[in-house]
């Protein structure tokens, strides 16, 4: 098949490019650069996404058959708008346009359906709200003209070539002999998906026929807390964790944020919890999920032979564990 993939040179997309071209399929990628580091027959496509003229330009009178929609722009957002000018762009000829959402669509809450509502369009955060208004945008075309849309909504997705500060930042602590923060009581739910998987599944929503205007859930199924997570993690590094727990306003009060350096329990990895039920993925598109172990164990093999630490040292950790033990103290 004759397929775009938007946004294939990071992480899932590039995991994606490679099964493609793997399948025999036409590829070409839809990026920001004005090359790629794939093979010369994957074809290189120059423009903004959010900019309907310059996708325009770059798409011109290229049809695909299957498109890929991977790209959220972090630091402006991606509308629902913006989807749709990709849209019109690529043509009325897909047999599919398979769209990466996010378990954060729901807005918030636990062991969600596909059938729940998703976060209304006033929501305060970008993120939600465009992931929502855009689902809905693009089953209003599947409802009125047949439009054959797929959507996707993984949970925290992990794995080899993660761009995201996650796995990777609490291995930098573990290896280097360093106690890790656990804001709160630790109890918060995390729900994860691995890349591999995330992306088997999409390559089959292709070619499955009952895929066509469906949403999926996808990820292991049952969550887990955010102490669970870093002993797993702990244990393949073959460490035994040292954990403090320090209250999410003192860590604010220090400067931390979920968002942005300096993180405290990695990138993103410290948010309300929204959960989600798994099974429709694995009844339509015959999907069974890797176990978290064994995806963990790739991901460190991974680790160990590639990562360089993202950070310089660690001197915020420092911080916080200071004003935990003077507060302690205190209290004494």
């Amino acid at each position: 098949m004759k397929v775009l993939v938007i946004g294939g040179t990071l992480f899932i997309g590039r995991l994606l490019v490679e099964e493609l071209l793997k399948a025999g399929h036409d590829v070409a990628v839809l990026h920001r650069k004005p090359k790629h580091d794939f093979p010369k027959r994957v074809e290189n496509l120059l423009a903004d996404r959010n900019d309907a003229e310059s996708l325009q330009e770059a798409i011109g009178g290229r049809r695909f058959e299957v498109v890929f929609d991977n790209v959220y722009d972090w630091e402006r957002g991606t509308t629902a708008a913006q989807v749709e000018a990709t849209v019109r762009a690529v043509g009325n000829r897909i047999t599919r346009y398979i769209f990466l959402s996010s378990v954060a669509a729901y807005g918030d809450g636990l062991n969600h359906k596909e059938s729940d509502p998703l976060a209304p369009d006033y929501h305060l955060e970008p993120y939600i709200r465009n992931k929502a208004t855009t689902e809905r945008l693009l089953f209003r075309m599947r409802a009125v003209t047949g439009f054959p849309v797929v959507t996707f909504r993984p949970p925290f997705v992990y794995g080899p070539n993660n761009p995201f500060y996650r796995e990777q930042f609490f291995w930098d602590r573990l290896r280097a002999g360093r106690p890790v923060i656990i804001p709160g009581d630790g109890h918060r739910l995390m729900q994860f998906v691995y890349v591999n998987d995330l992306v088997q599944a999409m390559i089959r929503a292709m070619v499955e026929p009952r895929a066509v205007g469906e949403a999926f859930n996808i990820g292991d199924s049952k969550p887990v807390t955010q102490v669970e997570l870093v002993e797993r993690l702990a244990r393949l590094a073959n460490v035994e964790p040292a954990l403090v727990r320090i209250p999410r306003d003192m860590i604010a009060q220090a400067g931390g944020n979920a968002m942005a350096e300096p993180f405290y329990f990695g990138e993103y990895f410290d948010l309300p919890p929204i959960t989600e039920n798994i099974g429709k993925v694995a009844r339509v598109l015959k999907l069974k999920p890797t176990p978290f172990e064994m995806g963990l164990k790739d991901t460190y093999r991974w680790y160990t032979r590639n990562h360089k630490p993202r950070t310089a040292g660690f001197e915020f950790d420092d911080k916080l564990l200071a004003m935990a033990k003077a507060a302690s103290t205190a209290n004494v």
